[in-house]
């Protein structure tokens, strides 16, 4: 997949000039490769993307989700609370004036990104699904899923790491369902399930 050319079609469509959209690629791109993001990189955008044109045709808001997919870790400080909000912050105070994108929906879906609970409007269920398919995968790659966070959180020895990580993973377990639109749900939520039952093992 090529992200600049997603990116920047996206921009164009939504009110960006060709100069803007050329700097903001450039500040975009600077962010998400950063040598300490192993997991919350470019090649998470592109997974997310992924979904995104699979489901494509589910979606009300096409242009504000893929807005919000790739500004939902823009700001992504592991030992902060509050990257979720300080992105869709963000996330706004770039969008022209002249925007046709719906700004209230952008900043609610980015924020919705950090509980990943159920929300009243559909599209931003999708897009918490689609952040959370990572759970889903394959036992190997899936650990170097966990790993690569593991990396992202080493300012934090393991006696804090440890219960921190196996907690977050536990509220997953304790919701009903950890996907919140039926078509996660029933090809994933079974496997994401034994996924998290076995990190959790492994951390305890």
């Amino acid at each position: 997949m090529n992200l600049k050319h997603k990116y920047s079609e996206l921009l164009l469509n939504i009110g960006f000039s060709e100069k803007e959209i050329q700097q903001n690629w450039v500040d975009l791109e600077k962010i998400y490769s950063k040598k300490s993001r192993y997991y919350h990189n470019l090649t998470h955008l592109e997974e997310m993307i992924d979904s995104y044109e699979t489901y494509f045709d589910k979606l009300q808001f096409p242009n504000e989700i893929l807005f919000s997919i790739f500004y939902h870790d823009y700001v992504y400080v592991s030992s902060k609370k509050d990257n979720e909000l300080k992105s869709a912050e963000l996330a706004l105070s770039i969008l022209p004036e002249n925007t046709n994108l719906n700004r209230q929906l952008v900043f609610d879906a980015i924020c919705a990104t950090q509980l990943h609970s159920y929300n009243s409007i559909e599209d931003i269920n999708w897009l918490i699904d689609f952040d959370l398919k990572i759970l889903t995968k394959d036992w190997e790659d899936y650990k170097t899923y966990f790993e690569q966070i593991r990396k992202e959180y080493r300012i934090y020895p393991d006696f804090l790491y440890k219960p921190g990580r196996a907690k977050a993973l536990k509220h997953f377990l304790e919701n009903e369902f950890i996907f919140q639109t039926d078509d996660f749900r029933n090809l994933y939520e079974e496997k994401a399930r034994k996924n998290i039952e076995k990190e959790i093992l492994l951390l305890t």
